[in-house]
């Protein structure tokens, strides 16, 4: 169970009876409403806005399939679509209109589309405008719905012609539908004037959809509250999907809105000589970054400690960005770690993650809803330079980083997280440095020494207690992870340079030598 310090963070909304009783009509999609505190305030209009594609038609079934499923009376009013677009659009989504949602499907009058008739004087657009209003009231007062969607607002501006004329039939749409006591969403789809905010000023709260294309990967959406009068709602932008079954949003994360406090013990890697290198083990729900080149272990180090953690019957969680899940696996079966074996009996969640399909609030969202879900205390996030892919920029990822950091921090589970530098040996630098945020800091390298190239491993940070300042020699067999004795006769192993300063050499041997 998630404590809150308040409830902007609500994600979900349960309970199948009408919301009458507490004023708020919920919208059937829980992250929707999760941002907005509730959901939408009954009896008032809301505007959602968007160009094309971006969603509207969904979240606006959606809102009139959670008022049926309340046992509430909905009524679309579509000027842009046929009945016949719509119950098909539903329909992939796995939806039937059926009883509680009627469709009024507004057309002119036929004397409107009489060719004669349209060259008259007598049709001019304040007689159409008219008309079209007259009968949305007229299928109004004959379904007396609850809940109603107007699509589109685009029609009844261009009938409207000025900005004055067009305010009007929107004042007199709220006053009316007021009266009736109707909670009203209304479609725009923004191909007026972007500076037109008419509808702002006159409806209770404006919910903005964007969806973006980057150079590469699926498109991007994400969902604004724009306007919410009279309610603390979570701003900013959130991501969200459109998925068969409808639309999923993933509510921006905001790790202060979580309790801290959690007790927190040592976490060890079960390896004597790698404890020692970082002091004697790790703070349970620290952060831990193992950074490297490509190929130095950094995968299996952060794994040792995710199996380590198991061997104490706590539960892991790995999120792969880079390899694919099934060469991971059968590259650590043949060390004998059978992370099938694991996954089979729950207590090791495996997520391949693919960057450029993944939001990075969806991905926050999946770390959050396993930790929670399934009581992990280990979070393994493979490599930050996949995660990095799914970022508009760099400070983003910083940002992201930080709030999804806390939250874990936060829910006492220790995190460790890989990011491959760039080069193999001598100067190397980091896609992104995050070594600030991170409260441990392991640093592994290659080297050269008597004729071979080896691994070195050495702590460069740790924020809580003592760690050695030695830098060991480390080397990855058949039968796991050896940490070898300190390098005290080396001089330059991190430059990957090193030179002998000294008589002996204490260096792994390799087994059977």
């Amino acid at each position: 169970m998630i404590e809150r310090e308040n409830g902007v963070g609500a994600e979900t909304v349960t309970g199948t009876k009408s919301d009458a009783g507490n004023g708020e009509a919920h919208t059937g999609i829980a992250g929707l409403d999760g941002i907005m505190c509730g959901g939408l305030s009954r009896g008032s209009m809301f505007l959602v806005e968007g160009e094309p594609g971006a969603g509207k038609t969904t979240v606006a079934l959606q809102f009139l399939l959670e008022g049926a499923r309340r046992g509430e009376r909905g009524l679309y009013i579509t000027l842009s679509e046929t009945e016949r677009e719509l119950r098909q659009g539903a329909a992939t989504h796995g939806w039937t209109l059926g009883e509680g949602i009627e469709i009024f499907e507004l057309i002119p009058p036929e004397s409107l589309l009489d060719e004669d008739q349209q060259q008259s004087l007598l049709y001019s657009s304040d007689l159409e405008l008219g008309e079209t209003t007259k009968q949305i009231f007229g299928a109004v007062e004959r379904v007396k719905p609850r809940r109603v969607v107007l699509d589109s607002l685009s029609e009844i501006r261009l009938l409207a012609q000025s900005s004055l004329r067009y305010r009007r039939q929107i004042l007199a749409i709220k006053h009316y539908f007021t009266r009736h006591d109707s909670t009203v969403m209304l479609l725009d789809d923004l191909t007026a004037e972007a500076a037109d905010k008419t509808v702002h000023s006159v409806t209770q709260g404006v919910i903005r959809l964007e969806e973006m294309a980057p150079d590469y990967g699926a498109e991007r959406r994400r969902v604004r509250i724009l306007k919410y009068r009279g309610r603390k709602y979570r701003g900013g932008y959130h991501d969200f999907t459109i998925t068969t079954g409808g639309i999923n949003v993933f509510p921006r994360l905001v790790a202060a809105e979580y309790r801290g406090g959690r007790r927190r013990g040592r976490i060890t890697s079960g390896i004597a000589a790698l404890d020692a290198l970082l002091g004697g083990g790790l703070e349970g729900g620290s952060s831990t970054l193992v950074l490297g080149p490509a190929g130095t272990g950094k995968t299996l180090i952060s794994l040792t400690f995710a199996l380590a953690a198991i061997a104490r019957g706590e539960k892991a969680a790995m999120f792969v960005f880079d390899e694919e899940l099934g060469l991971l696996i059968d590259r650590m079966q043949g060390m004998g770690i059978d992370l099938q074996a694991l996954q089979r009996d729950g207590t090791l969640f495996l997520d391949q993650v693919d960057a450029a399909e993944l939001s990075p609030g969806e991905f926050a969202h999946r770390v959050r809803s396993a930790v929670d879900a399934r009581d992990i205390k280990t979070v393994v996030i493979d490599s930050l330079n996949g995660y990095q892919a799914a970022m508009p920029a760099e400070n983003a990822l910083i940002l992201h980083m930080h709030e999804l950091l806390q939250y874990l921090n936060r829910q006492g589970a220790a995190t460790f997280m890989t990011v491959a530098q760039h080069g193999l040996v001598g100067d190397m630098a980091a896609p992104v440095d995050i070594t600030y945020m991170a409260d441990s800091v392991i640093l592994l390298r290659y080297f050269e020494a008597a004729g071979k190239v080896r691994r070195a491993i050495s702590v460069i940070k740790k924020r809580s207690g003592t760690h050695e300042t030695a830098i060991r020699e480390f080397r990855i067999d058949p039968g796991g992870l050896s940490v070898g004795e300190p390098l005290h006769s080396f001089q330059g192993v991190l430059r990957g340079v090193p030179t002998y300063a000294g008589t002996e050499t204490p260096l792994l041997t390799d087994p059977g030598a």
